[in-house]
């Protein structure tokens, strides 16, 4: 009799365990549980970098890991601040969409280039028939942002891209941009940016709500690719390089830095030394093309304040600042 019982119950058990994992893998919050490998360090560099005041943490890696996001995160101060500085009140979709990536790494197992040159590449006009692209590629990081195009623009701005910074209004669609060398860095926003990825990565239908444009429906990129950018960059862009408030007034809308300066921001955290290509503006003529691509001119942001550099500011301020980096020939972000 006791037999039959202990055989009755491991039977329970049992069955409650198949029916607990079918529950859950039919669940629209299930994830796969799986762990990205730990985190490569890259090389060391062991030259001191033209702007080691700006890095804090020198060991600092960009990316965020499904292994230890929370852990960093409360190591650097993340789990104090909410999207898009932090991770606090998002740590389930962080969870998920890094359940949906296969990697973490900064640079691949291949890198051997310790002291790394890096240019920023920005979309701005003045890169047009400028004939820039043979000098960026000689860099050894390239940064772009959003749907800047190589394609069909190659003599101007260049064909490699090691990282790709986008979020989902700003990610490309077509395929014929697909570069199986770059990185692209999601750079999340709000918590539905994370949601975005991960119902994509697993074939979900996408929710175009709460987007302030249609995002994506499509991804170009594999997840080996795709990393998520720790809100640390971010953070640091908006207090130590714009100087942004931490609370603002009630009659400002709240402002947050563009891919722009966050792509500065990384590449400050990443490379030795660091030159910006593609962040001038010509306000003096409305004609002028205002991107390097497309047939958009400089009258578009003269009928709105546009949020260059991740602040909205009058055009005459605007043009001060960006006069600090002359894109004709890509030049050391600090010398100006």
């Amino acid at each position: 009799m006791r037999g039959y019982l202990v055989a009755i119950f491991l039977s329970a058990i049992f069955l409650y365990y198949v029916l607990h994992c079918i529950s859950w893998g039919t669940s629209v919050y299930w994830a796969r549980p799986v762990e990205m490998q730990p985190r490569k360090r890259s090389q060391p560099c062991r030259e001191k970098p033209a702007f080691a005041s700006l890095l804090r943490f020198h060991e600092f890696h960009p990316f965020l890991c499904a292994s230890d996001f929370k852990k960093i995160a409360s190591l650097y101060g993340g789990d104090k601040f909410s999207l898009p500085y932090g991770i606090k009140a998002s740590e389930e979709p962080f969870r998920l969409a890094l359940s949906a990536l296969q990697s973490c790494d900064l640079f691949d197992e291949f890198d051997t280039v310790p002291c790394k040159k890096c240019v920023v590449v920005g979309n701005g006009g003045v890169l047009k028939n400028k004939t820039l692209g043979e000098k960026i590629d000689s860099y050894d990081v390239i940064i772009r942002m959003n749907n800047g195009p190589v394609l069909g623009h190659e003599e101007d701005v260049g064909r490699r891209t090691t990282f790709r910074l986008f979020y989902p209004e700003s990610v490309f669609t077509d395929s014929n941009h697909r570069d199986p060398n770059t990185t692209a860095i999601l750079t999340a926003f709000k918590p539905l940016d994370l949601k975005w990825l991960y119902d994509l990565l697993m074939g979900s239908k996408i929710d175009t709500k709460g987007f302030w444009q249609k995002p994506a429906l499509d991804l170009i990129y594999k997840p080996y690719q795709i990393r998520i950018l720790d809100p640390f960059i971010t953070r640091t862009a908006a207090y130590e390089l714009l100087h942004f408030p931490k609370v603002f007034p009630k009659n400002q809308k709240r402002k947050h830095p563009t891919t722009g300066i966050i792509a500065i921001t990384l590449a400050f955290h990443i490379c030795h030394e660091v030159h910006l290509a593609g962040f001038k503006y010509n306000f003096s003529d409305l004609k002028s093309p205002l991107h390097y691509y497309g047939n958009s001119t400089m009258s578009l942001m003269n009928a709105q304040l546009f949020p260059i550099w991740g602040v909205s500011e009058p055009r005459e301020k605007l043009a001060a600042i960006v006069k600090c980096h002359q894109p004709i020939k890509p030049q050391p972000y600090l010398r100006c």
